[in-house]
């Protein structure tokens, strides 16, 4: 029996990411990132799980919106496909909600989604959990348990889903893009939606992990890596409460979502695009990335630190990478996951790696 499926992009997820502007709703802000130099990210991510999802062969009959939401990707990768959508040029929100309404009407058994948790959360305002979803990674912002791992993975969901039609709940979260900028994650349940029951290749929702406990031994950590820190080394820290220890222990102030930069233990760059990481890494050719995974998920790259590219990994060099976590993290964290939209280079990366977790501690874990 042939699924139907509804398909749809929002073609200017993730652009902010890269350009440190954590997220891209809005229109001042999509002309912000423009200005930054940003460019799609989604379509390629797309790309990659259609890539994957025609080589199953699976017997599906898809749906879609015109132009850059669906119908060009699909046409390019040699897709059949119905257009039951029709929006314009210069997209929206209203956009997203209008296909999945269109999707609902005309019976589709699953909405397969490129963006974000915005995306996510539009598509579920309309469809609830009435439809099943599986969501193609490519926003800066990914709380919600409703994405694949990377987009290969949404292809396998696709094909668990139509040879099982298993499925379970998941969460959809959303947060204010305007806290997040200022460095306010305050993400709360917006809905639960129904998705393929594959926890294999599903991402789980973002945890925190607080308590004296904990702040303890994030204390103890950062202690022990500002002491090892060599003069003349750039140091860039992504994103986390774990990293912000390590720059509060150097008596330096840290972008608690950003990526920053430190010399000799001095602050020398706050909240960094990607193009400002490379201009530091070019003058300072000694340089070395500090990492911590967001909890639960376990992503190291590819979730909320876009900034930290491929191309910025490849000029520090692998061997100049240092993940830290928590013990009280590890302990909550199933898996280290890369996803830095470079095959090639994830696959380097998934290897053993020595996780800094207190002084003079390390643990040996796998990234996957």
């Amino acid at each position: 029996m042939t699924l139907k499926i509804g398909f749809v992009v929002n073609p200017i997820a993730g652009m902010g990411g890269r350009v440190a502007l954590k997220g891209t709703d809005g229109a001042d802000v999509q002309d912000e990132a423009r200005r930054r130099g940003a460019v799609p990210w989604s379509p390629e991510r797309a790309r990659l799980t259609l890539k994957a999802l025609l080589e199953k062969q699976l017997d599906i009959e898809i749906l879609t919106c015109s132009g850059d939401m669906g119908e060009l990707l699909l046409e390019k990768e040699g897709f059949e496909m119905e257009v039951v959508c029709r929006v314009p040029p210069e997209t929206t929100a209203d956009d997203t909600k209008r296909a999945a309404k269109a999707f609902l009407d005309e019976g589709i058994e699953l909405v397969l989604f490129c963006g974000g948790d915005g995306t996510a959360r539009d598509i579920v305002e309309v469809v609830g959990d009435r439809i099943t979803i599986v969501g193609i990674p490519a926003g800066v912002k990914m709380h919600s348990s409703v994405f694949a791992l990377r987009p290969e993975d949404a292809a396998d969901l696709v094909e668990d889903f139509v040879r099982t039609g298993r499925v379970r709940d998941a969460e959809v979260m959303d947060l204010d893009e305007g806290d997040f900028r200022r460095g306010i994650s305050n993400p709360r349940l917006f809905a639960l939606a129904s998705v393929p029951d594959d926890e294999r290749h599903l991402q789980a929702t973002k945890s925190a992990f607080h308590g004296l406990a904990a702040s303890e031994e994030a204390n103890e950590l950062a202690a022990y890596v500002a002491e090892v820190m060599t003069d003349g080394v750039l140091y860039i820290l992504g994103p986390g409460g774990t990293t912000q220890a390590i720059a509060k222990a150097m008596s330096q102030d840290k972008t608690p979502l950003g990526v920053d930069a430190y010399l000799d233990r001095r602050l020398v760059g706050a909240d960094l695009s990607e193009k400002e990481v490379l201009a530091l890494i070019n003058e300072h050719p000694e340089s070395m990335i500090i990492v911590t995974p967001i909890g639960a998920q376990g992503f190291i790259f590819g979730r909320g630190n876009q900034q930290l590219s491929a191309e910025v990994i490849r000029a520090v060099g692998l061997e100049n990478i240092m993940v830290v976590a928590t013990p009280t993290k590890l302990q909550g964290t199933a898996a280290l996951r890369v996803d830095t939209g470079d095959g090639a280079l994830d696959v380097s990366l998934r290897k053993p790696v020595k996780v800094v977790t207190g002084y003079r501690r390390r643990k040996l874990v796998n990234i996957t």
